[in-house]
């Protein structure tokens, strides 16, 4: 990664794609795109990577993303640190008493509704399928940040800190982008730049939604006090309260509309009223840390293209934070978009492909989006939603609900509607483990497609010779149960697959059909 603030770009620099916006979004796409060969420009007015705190937490595919390029052990490293801190603030509560110091073992949360890990259905396949990724999930949005900003350095993502976007033009073969340090001449121009998008209002997105009721605040501090405090996700008659998991960490939620100033610093004032109100504790913030504010305006764009201009993340689609869904639906964004906008740029990309991407990621959002709403419908501290929540409450405490809500919450249902019965089909590949000890998620790094034969089937692999550039294939034996072939897109997602017929040769049905609407016409020099 290439960071430069002061240098002139002259009028003419040319790339091939400008990322505005050097956030986990921006920088997974960027990472995406220089994987595939793409010269990419990350345009971030931040001068550092940015600490404030945000999301706690990533989810499976999330996880699997990371897995599939290499960067599963920093992601539990960071955990197990993380998870050493939530014992720390454990033990500092339960100083003097019997309570436990190890974390418990929980399943996220819904509404603040807790969902405890010993509840899981354990025999449920969902939660096997991604192999040592179902293990990961306890990592903080600055940690990821800091994870793809040295992702980016390896690959040679030129990235412009201290530099922000501040208006485009868009013609037929480029976009000219102008920035407050001269201007670039791109083939494409993704907008990745947060709820408040400077892309999106410039290219004049609509993002119709509903306005926010609430005001959040997240913080962490040095207090005084604290100790009145309950751990943990906290209903009261003027609204919610969170303690922990780590010490210092507090949130707030008060629903008497938003705030006047979003931009406004946080002050410790602000905080202390808020959580005083809110807790009914005497507490005394003496030092702020980190501290954002959040409400849950919800929208959506429409359509995620237009032209050479894209949105990502954030700048798609915003909604209350609570459960850390938005950071995973961009990474999610980022991923889906980036091979399918390099497919494009080196012309191999079949008609429409750019425009699955929409196709694929809207829905998601639009779920998010009422996934929110109705937790924040269950927060409300009146007589309804009180009734209401007891009764969610009430069935989390069983294992069919609480395995239903951490399966949407880890996203491991996570499923895009493509041609084909198999069941596997428009589901993240599953984490085979092969017979030579290694597993398919180590075989993804390259990114690219992948044709797995596993029955060694020499006409399944012959069906993938007119892709040598954008498809490999892989032969290889399992440990147990798997398919006879799959092809895999190079998000991760399954795009064909079939299974063995006993005494017969694998039925190649659908294959053809799949090859061309992913990875476009086969070459004809290889015929």
């Amino acid at each position: 990664m290439r960071t430069d603030t002061t240098a002139d770009t002259g009028p003419d620099t040319e790339t091939e794609v400008v990322v505005a916006g050097g956030g986990p979004v921006g920088l997974m796409l960027a990472c995406e795109l220089a994987l595939a060969g793409v010269d990419v420009v990350v345009l971030e007015r931040l001068t550092e990577v940015d600490t404030t705190i945000k999301a706690g937490s990533i989810n499976t595919p999330t996880v699997e993303s990371f897995y599939r390029r290499g960067m599963l052990p920093a992601l539990e490293e960071a955990q197990r640190e993380g998870l050493e801190r939530f014992a720390s603030f454990l033990r500092q509560r339960t100083a003097g008493t019997d309570g436990a110091a190890r974390p418990p073992r929980f399943a996220g949360h819904f509404a603040g509704i807790m969902l405890h890990g010993d509840l899981l259905d354990g025999e449920d396949p969902d939660f096997h399928a991604a192999g040592p990724a179902d293990g990961v999930g306890f990592v903080a949005q600055a940690t990821v940040e800091h994870l793809l900003a040295a992702r980016a350095a390896e690959l040679g993502v030129t990235v412009r800190r201290g530099v922000e976007l501040t208006d485009f033009d868009t013609a037929a073969d480029h976009v000219r982008v102008r920035t407050t340090d001269g201007a670039l001449r791109a083939g494409w121009l993704v907008g990745c730049d947060g709820g408040r998008s400077t892309v999106r209002r410039l290219a004049g997105f609509p993002f119709p939604g509903t306005a926010p009721e609430i005001t959040g605040r997240q913080a962490l501090v040095e207090m005084t006090g604290g100790e009145g405090l309950k751990t943990g996700w906290n209903g009261t008659d003027t609204g919610i309260y969170v303690h922990g998991p780590v010490p210092g960490r507090i949130l707030t939620v008060e629903f008497d509309g938003p705030p006047a100033d979003r931009a406004a610093p946080v002050t410790a004032e602000e905080l202390q009223t808020s959580l005083r109100h809110t807790s009914g504790v005497d507490v005394t913030v003496t030092k702020v840390l980190s501290a954002t504010r959040f409400t849950d305006n919800a929208r959506q764009v429409p359509e995620y293209r237009k032209g050479r201009v894209l949105l990502a993340g954030d700048a798609a689609h915003v909604h209350a934070p609570f459960g850390g869904q938005g950071l995973n639906l961009g990474i999610g964004d980022a991923v889906n978009l980036g091979w399918k906008l390099a497919a494009t740029i080196r012309g191999w990309a079949p008609e429409g492909l750019l425009d699955t991407y929409t196709a694929e990621r809207h829905p998601l959002g639009a779920w998010v989006l009422e996934w929110t709403r109705a937790q924040v419908a269950l927060m409300r501290p009146e007589s309804h939603a009180r009734a209401l929540r007891s009764l969610v409450a009430e069935l989390a405490r069983t294992v069919d609900a609480t395995t239903f809500f951490a399966k949407r919450i880890s996203g491991v249902l996570h499923r895009i509607d493509l041609p084909g019965d198999h069941p596997l089909i428009g589901r993240s590949a599953p984490d085979l483990l092969f017979s030579d000890g290694t597993r398919l998620g180590d075989r993804l790094c390259a990114g690219g497609g992948l044709l797995l034969d596993l029955t060694d089937d020499a006409a399944l692999r012959a069906r993938a010779a007119g892709y040598p550039d954008r498809l490999r294939v892989l032969t290889a034996r399992t440990t147990g149960p798997a398919p006879a072939g799959l092809l895999i897109r190079p998000d991760g997602c399954t795009a064909w697959a079939v299974d063995a017929v006993p005494g017969g040769p694998v039925p190649l049905g659908g294959l053809d059909d799949a090859l061309r609407r992913w990875f476009g016409a086969p070459r004809a020099d290889t015929a």
